[in-house]
């Protein structure tokens, strides 16, 4: 990782997959001028933005597997509770002139009427994710956006293990419990069921998740 003030132009810097930079003295402007420029359709660099510092991460598709993963997973118990949700991925989330933040994948689920039908979203009015979900080691700088935004419950999954991470009024406190499924072991299960998809593939663990989640039902 590289951390310095931002003394040339950033579309200039180029990183390697896997790679990660922080870039000191980034102003709110100059922020929103890059997104405009990379363009919105864009998946890499992913761009997080506080407190003046701009994160840039290039990941490895072993960064990308697990995620999308955990997102599988987590629709597939909302499904068997009968519970409305939203995936919104990698969307970018801004505190206007505080934060900007692109999750690896994020859900709204108790949210889920309210944002349904839109295209774009306006932290002014609109809530946070109720879920983010992340993998490998996530930095300050994002947690610090994930703050600003004020994302209630972030998963990191780092070396195949599940980290929750609940917001509080003095900031995240990591707990061994979800809020959002308060009765199940996600900790405990979620590593497993991720190994188990590498092992024998994704769509065949899932089907024998499901067929799992529907005799406990």
């Amino acid at each position: 990782m590289v951390a310095f003030p931002v003394t040339f132009p950033i579309k200039t810097l180029n990183l390697s997959p896997g790679s990660h930079a922080l870039i000191e003295q980034v102003s709110w402007e100059d922020y929103e001028a890059l997104l405009e420029e990379l363009g919105g359709d864009r998946r890499i660099p992913r761009i997080n933005y506080c407190h003046e510092t701009l994160e840039l991460m290039s990941p490895l598709p072993a960064h990308e597997r697990p995620h999308r993963i955990i997102a599988y997973i987590v629709t597939a118990i909302l499904d068997a509770q009968n519970r409305d949700w939203e995936d919104f991925g990698s969307t970018t989330f801004k505190k206007p002139k505080k934060a900007g933040l692109e999750p690896d994948t994020c859900f709204y689920i108790e949210n889920a009427l309210q944002v349904r039908s839109l295209l774009r979203m306006d932290m002014a009015i609109d809530p946070p994710p109720d879920l983010a979900i992340e993998s490998d080691v996530t930095s300050k700088t994002t947690m610090d956006a994930y703050q600003v935004i004020g994302v209630p419950e972030v998963w990191i999954y780092d070396n195949n293990r599940l980290n929750i991470h609940l917001l509080q009024q003095e900031g995240y406190v990591e707990t061994a419990n979800s809020l959002i499924f308060p009765d199940i072991n996600v900790v405990q299960i979620i590593p497993k069921l991720v190994q188990k998809a590498f092992d024998q593939g994704t769509s065949q663990m899932l089907r024998e998740f499901r067929l799992s989640l529907s005799k406990d039902s």
